[in-house]
């Protein structure tokens, strides 16, 4: 958020020292000033903000290809003629640890079709989780470790 700030600002600077006050001589400065500080933050290894919004892009992406899909699955679960569903709930222990963190989790998992985030454990330890088929979930389980929490620690630290 700083980086953007940071953006903007000198986006403004540029409109004040070329002293044209239009959207497109804003927009040139803020695509310049993105470009510079992503130059910087390479130097002082850091995470690039232009990384940053690529890492934010794909976690995006990788929601929607999951909604999509998961939307697929309840489908042809309940259009069946005879639906043969174990639903449960199990604990999947959390690798996130800030609160943001793991309440970008629970929203992604409860937008998903076909599952809930139930509750977190007081230990923040565990994210208890409704399946609508839970008859394995180990495999639930790696799918959320590998898809979901994976993306948010890359794109988040």
């Amino acid at each position: 958020m700083m980086a953007f700030t940071l953006n903007t600002l000198f986006a403004i600077v540029w409109v004040a020292i070329s002293g044209s006050a239009t959207f497109i001589n804003f927009l040139f400065g803020f695509v310049l000033s993105a470009l510079a500080l992503g130059l910087i933050r390479e130097q002082a290894h850091g995470v690039s903000y232009l990384r940053r919004l690529r890492l934010i892009a794909s976690l995006t992406l990788l929601f929607f290809k999951e909604l999509a899909l998961s939307a697929w699955k309840v489908a042809v679960l309940v259009t069946r003629p005879k639906m043969e569903l174990k639903p449960g709930i199990f604990a999947y222990p959390l690798t996130v640890q800030r609160d943001f963190e793991i309440t970008l989790l629970a929203n992604m998992i409860t937008l998903t079709p076909g599952t809930l985030s139930v509750d977190v454990s007081e230990d923040r330890r565990f994210l208890y989780v409704h399946a609508l088929d839970c008859a394995d979930p180990e495999a639930a389980k790696r799918d959320i470790a590998t898809g979901f929490e994976a993306k948010i620690m890359e794109v988040f630290r």
